[in-house]
């Protein structure tokens, strides 16, 4: 019988590759993610998974046999395996291998946000949206409570018959557990079970969709929740709950679990729900410290197939403000955003014995304090200043009130230290870290949260008086311009981008402090082992809650302009942002109680209704990621797992320029001199009702920059609809240090009725690229 060369080839590969080799007993297996070129099956394998299987039976034997986890077809090509490092050297030789990364773990980012985004029953974008009727977000987190009334799809209309994705079952997980709003849920752990080296304890956790930690309910529940009445937490908060996108469906995808988030479980997720026709992906998950290198961001390279199909990938941008370069998910091609507060406050006073009064915030609900004050006393000076458990003398706490420093431990953890230790209540102080930055607890005694400020002058009371008193009043739920809305969360990830400082990150802010939404029935709202309480709503914070919110609004926009790319959704929603608080001043920064700039809220805050009519969007597609790629110096190689093709020696050709160049609805510009001058070209399309707008540009330069923009009118008319024009900024030359690091500014196109804004950030570098903000 003959043989092909092709097939020839194929076991003449397997024979080397079986060729003995040393190996030990130290060559400890690990798992990893392997981008393989679609083209390069041999044809006597009728599928891919058939070749990815050969594969690995052809490599060397281990005492643990070397799997596959999952195979890959529409986020990235390739399949994840668990390998021997001689295993992985055997691997790297097969043709078609593009990229092999080992698997990594990443983390969460951990009701009335409708009426503070003005949406309403009379506003536009509900109106012509129709709540998202028929728009599905995929929703990648800890998977789903289905009992929850927030996924009730009474009044919906049928699935949508683009749908192709099952609702898997499982002892805890009926068939019944998904409906006309919960239209599908999966769980992801092959990744998460084959790091943990023994099956998942069904005791603490479930395998099945179901959400047993409680940040997945309260995330899809954000972005598409249906209209549940009498919603509270202990009655903090009460109202109407609804998510931003009411009648849109939800596809539940569990990622993680009790150790985290594995990149193997969240590609099969992502290459499953763009397999099953979502619109939106949500993801509050991101990387531990910087972020990765594209290439090697599975998050990044999964976001870049879910654009290719039209999908919307929102992201959160992480906790782990206020340092700069702190901001993950920053691809161009990904939605990123921050957090912000809203003009709900949950006030808890501390009263000193003084008279001395500071606000704080609380979710206490239990019995209330004595009616007379106790005595007070600060955790450093009596055990540890962070209040760790077991850290606190019984002896010196008893029957009094513990200052407890935040940072170092969960919240609401320190509180439980102090109640086991007989302590009868606790001021939690913020330190520099955390600023002004107020989050409410649903705390296991009467305690409150103070700003640094007020905490410093509370340690200092406390240091002064010999016999230091205070009690805590708590207020329940204020809704008002005092203090002023949105402010920047003090923990909200931010810029500048530190991959790429000339693409602008985070995109926008959304509320993300004190959020009300759906919890899971299986644990207390502090997540604590020994909090027995159980609630139907929560109330967190995170730029996880901050994630959905926008993820909401992309698909009441997509479900608006069905035909408009993600790119443009992204533009409609940056160039709508605005940045004046409530009070009519620019936002400002808890972290620093100062005015906030782009590199900490992007763009500014989401405005969902003027996102409905932007005037004009920047679109981008997947040739214009590329020529990104090719702008930031990755060659075909880098670019190939993008691609999902052999690199090919052209594939930058033509395509080399400035980064900066990509078309992106904001601005970020870095000097290398005093004196230099950057050139960027923008295209804008003309999405308005009026063919023949004709867009002036008002620009406001940012301090020491000259800014000229070529043309500064766009005619727009039936036969063009799209325009390009140059912006050129040109430092002014002063000498260091006389220009300040950073400054920031914004140009706005306006045909009187439309303001397309802009964002400028502008940066001089200084021998480092990263050495000031």
């Amino acid at each position: 019988m003959a043989i092909s060369p092709v097939s020839f080839l194929h076991f003449l590969l397997l024979f080397l590759l079986n060729q003995p080799s040393s190996s030990s007993s130290s060559d400890h297996p690990q798992t990893f993610i392997i981008h393989v070129s679609k083209s390069h099956k041999p044809s006597l394998f009728s599928s891919h998974h058939d070749w990815y299987t050969s594969i690995i039976q052809s490599l060397p034997p281990s005492p643990q046999p070397a799997k596959i986890l999952y195979n890959y077809n529409h986020a990235i090509h390739g399949f994840s395996a668990h390998l021997t490092p001689t295993q992985l050297a055997k691997l790297r030789l097969v043709p078609g291998i593009l990229s092999v990364i080992p698997d990594q773990i990443r983390q969460l980012h951990t009701t009335h946000t409708p009426s503070f985004l003005g949406l309403s029953e009379s506003s536009r974008l509900w109106q012509n949206s129709g709540y998202g009727d028929g728009v599905i977000i995929g929703v990648l987190d800890t998977g789903i409570w289905p009992e929850h009334k927030s996924l009730s799809d009474s009044g919906l209309s049928d699935v949508p018959a683009n749908w192709k994705g099952i609702c898997e079952t499982g002892p805890d997980f009926p068939a019944s557990s998904c409906n006309k709003k919960l239209i599908g849920a999966r769980a992801f752990h092959q990744g998460y079970i084959t790091q943990k080296g023994s099956p998942i304890d069904e005791s603490k956790e479930s395998a099945s969709p179901r959400d047993t930690e409680g940040h997945g309910t309260h995330t899809a529940t954000t972005a598409a929740g249906s209209l549940a009445h009498n919603a509270s937490l202990f009655q903090y908060a009460t109202g109407e709950a609804r998510g931003m996108a009411s009648k849109a469906r939800i596809a539940a995808y569990k990622i993680c679990w009790s150790s985290g988030c594995y990149d193997s479980d969240i590609l099969a997720a992502m290459d499953q729900a763009i397999y099953d026709g979502v619109h939106v992906i949500s993801l509050s998950v991101g990387a531990t410290g910087h972020a990765p290198q594209y290439d090697h961001d599975s998050i990044a390279i999964g976001a870049f197939g879910a654009s290719q199909h039209g999908i919307v990938v929102s992201c959160s941008a992480g906790n782990a403000g206020p340092g700069p370069y702190t901001a993950v998910n920053i691809a161009p091609w990904i939605l990123t955003v921050g957090a912000s507060t809203i003009d709900r406050e949950f006030p808890a006073d501390v009263v000193l014995g003084n008279g001395w009064v500071f606000s704080g915030v609380s979710l206490y609900s239990g019995d209330p304090l004595v009616d007379y004050k106790l005595p007070l006393v600060y955790a450093g000076d009596v055990g540890s200043r962070y209040c760790y458990m077991g850290s606190v003398s019984p002896s010196k706490v008893q029957g009094k009130i513990v200052v407890c420093d935040r940072g170092g431990n969960a919240r609401v953890e320190k509180g439980a230290a102090v109640k086991l230790a007989g302590g009868l209540g606790m001021i939690l102080a913020n330190t520099a870290d955390s600023g002004e930055e107020l989050i409410a607890d649903s705390h296991l005694l009467p305690a409150t949260e103070v700003g640094e400020i007020a905490a410093n002058k509370i340690r200092q009371y406390i240091k002064s008086d010999q016999s230091p008193t205070a009690t805590i009043l708590f207020r329940g739920t204020i809704i008002g311009t005092s203090p002023a809305a949105p402010k920047v969360a003090a923990f909200s990830s931010r810029g500048p981008n530190y991959l790429t400082p000339e693409i602008l990150k985070p995109d926008v802010i959304a509320p993300g402090v004190n959020i009300l939404a759906g919890w899971t029935g299986f644990v207390g709202p502090t997540d604590l082992e020994l909090d027995p309480r159980r609630v139907e709503f929560n109330i967190i914070s995170g730029t996880s809650m901050s994630c959905p919110h926008v993820s909401g609004i992309a698909a009441l926009l997509r479900k608006a302009y069905p035909e408009w790319s993600p790119a443009a959704i992204k533009s409609a929603l940056v160039t709508t942002a605005y940045n004046l608080d409530n009070s009519g001043k620019n936002i400002k920064d808890l972290a620093s109680g100062e005015e906030s700039t782009p590199f900490i809220h992007g763009a500014g805050h989401v405005d969902p209704n003027s996102a409905l009519d932007p005037g004009l969007v920047y679109d981008m597609d997947t040739s214009d990621y590329i020529s990104f790629l090719c702008a930031i110096g990755y060659d075909s190689n880098r670019i190939a797992v993008f691609v999902r093709e052999p690199p090919s020696s052209d594939i930058c050709s033509g395509k080399v320029g400035s980064p900066g160049n990509l078309n992106y609805p904001s601005f970020s510009v870095v000097f290398q001199s005093t004196s230099d001058v950057v050139t960027y070209k923008r295209v804008v399309k003309n999405v308005g009702s009026s063919l023949d707008a004709v867009y002036e540009v008002k620009v406001n330069s940012p301090a020491n920059v000259d800014i000229k923009v070529s043309p500064s009118k766009l005619v727009f008319s039936a036969e063009n609809k799209t325009l390009s024009y140059e912006i050129t900024f040109s430092s002014v030359s002063l000498d260091w240090p006389t220009i300040i690091p950073s400054t920031f500014g914004s140009i706005e196109w306006s045909d009187g009725i439309h303001g397309v804004r802009g964002p400028i950030a502008v940066k001089w570098r200084q021998g480092s690229s990263r050495d000031s903000i």
